[in-house]
């Protein structure tokens, strides 16, 4: 098998009825067992972990966390650009695949999207709980109001507001309409009569005409079309919400496009981690091969390139420039307090991803997993210290601060990161995690005979 490509499914061991079989079964007849309970069970004390600070921000306040009268911005920021960058991932990996015909994205795509939904909906309780009187965080929307009161649009936060629900408004709508074959499929294939209704009814009457096939396909492509520059816009506007100030290491052009790749860059190491695990904990060998995880490990190896040569650009723009604030805050990367974090984020995201030259790197799942979790760790510490590095070394010297890390601040990192495992867990107990409809296509491309 060397120098051969891998296929893209196990046609020896899935035939069409055998693609709907492993991924339906386990939710509606041999259930996930013993390994699903405990999973479930230990992500519980996430989701009460991460309630619980939120109920402690909405009646204590902010002064929880470690923010200063310097260091304004804190894990609050910082954890919402991550996770809308893992949100904003999710959507392009799909609809970018989709627009350009790649056939090996029809084992991922769903729980990509999925992972977007989830992502993109923790992102946006980061600046509410960040507003300081989050009980009036409705502000941020335009309604008539008695007072005559509009938003101030020059205000980063408004924008956040308006790229956060439009996103999700469409990845929902994204979502749930790829999901319409797969349910009348789980309604034609239900044993109960609660779950032929249940399925029946968000299938919206899908009969598999060719009627609706012609819309669906017109319809996904042209939301797919759609989904790529609101991706790029929805990420360029968090870089904005850096750029557009006059911090110095902030105010560079550079911004929006180095996001939206460093977007791109954390999602799919995070599609990787779950579809290890959705491979395992489904029994899904046959369905996700080895030649996914090549594919999308050439993915974060072209990423993690473009993201150091933008690391580059910021330490040359800010000699090339001569200004001595910005000079200072590159510096202090190097050796300030936050140094032993730098040296850790260019590790995680420039070093560590260059195994992945090598084919055997690619498809050695442990490897895989290891490279993973670290350029997601590596793309957080990317978003905390350019908020802290920058706020701690502002324009004025008197003024400069370290920031020091709360108990709340750990509570506000690891919780929510419960709270997603928990939200993927039930959405696999419930809806088909991988999209068999898009399965089933790809395994009559590969050359499976229908049964």
């Amino acid at each position: 098998m060397s120098g051969q490509p891998h296929p893209l499914i196990d046609a020896e061991r899935l035939g069409y009825g055998a693609i709907a079989a492993a991924v339906a079964d386990p939710i509606q007849r041999t259930g996930f067992g013993r390994a699903w309970a405990i999973a479930l069970l230990c992500t519980l004390p996430f989701v009460v972990l991460t309630l619980g600070a939120i109920g402690a921000v909405l009646t204590v306040g902010i002064g929880l966390s470690g923010v200063n009268t310097t260091v304004v911005w804190g894990f609050s920021i910082a954890n919402y650009v991550w996770w809308i960058g893992i949100g904003n991932a999710g959507t392009l990996i799909s609809s970018m695949l989709l627009l350009t015909r790649q056939r090996w994205r029809a084992s991922i795509n769903r729980f990509a999207e999925a992972m977007t939904l989830f992502a993109a909906a923790i992102a946006g309780l980061f600046p509410i709980i960040h507003l300081g009187r989050p009980l009036y965080a409705y502000w941020l929307a335009p309604y008539p109001n008695t007072m005559d009161l509009w938003p101030q649009w020059r205000s980063a936060l408004v924008w956040d507001f308006w790229a956060i629900l439009s996103y999700l408004l469409f990845s929902a709508l994204f979502w749930f309409t790829g999901l319409l074959p797969d349910l009348a499929t789980m309604r034609d294939r239900a044993q109960t009569r609660a779950g032929r209704v249940i399925y029946g009814a968000l299938a919206l009457g899908w009969r598999n005409s060719a009627r609706h096939w012609r819309a669906y396909e017109t319809y996904h492509l042209t939301m797919a079309a759609l989904a790529v520059p609101l991706v790029c816009s929805v990420h360029s506007i968090v870089g904005l919400d850096f750029a557009a100030s006059l911090m110095p290491g902030w105010q560079e052009s550079i911004f929006p496009p180095y996001f939206v790749v460093g977007a791109m860059f954390s999602g799919f190491a995070m599609v990787v981690v779950l579809a290890i695990l959705i491979r395992w904990g489904l029994n899904l060998q046959a369905v996700i091969t080895p030649a996914h995880f090549d594919a999308m490990a050439k993915v974060m190896l072209f990423a993690s390139v473009v993201m150091a040569f933008s690391y580059a650009t910021e330490w040359f723009t800010a000699w090339y420039g001569g200004e001595h604030a910005d000079r200072t805050v590159i510096g202090t990367f190097f050796t300030g307090d936050y140094a032993p974090l730098y040296g850790a984020l260019l590790f995680c995201n420039c070093l560590a991803p260059q195994a992945l030259w090598w084919r055997r790197v690619r498809r050695n799942l442990w490897w895989l997993a290891g490279i993973s979790v670290l350029i997601n760790v590596g793309m957080w510490l990317e978003r905390i210290l350019i908020v802290w590095n920058t706020l701690s070394h502002g324009h004025a010297i008197t003024l400069w601060r370290t920031y020091h890390t709360s108990l709340y601040d750990l509570a506000i990192l690891v919780g929510p990161l419960g709270l997603f495992a928990f939200l993927f867990l039930v959405l696999a107990r419930l809806l088909p995690i991988v999209s068999m409809h898009e399965v089933r296509q790809l395994a009559r491309d590969e050359g499976v005979a229908q049964p």
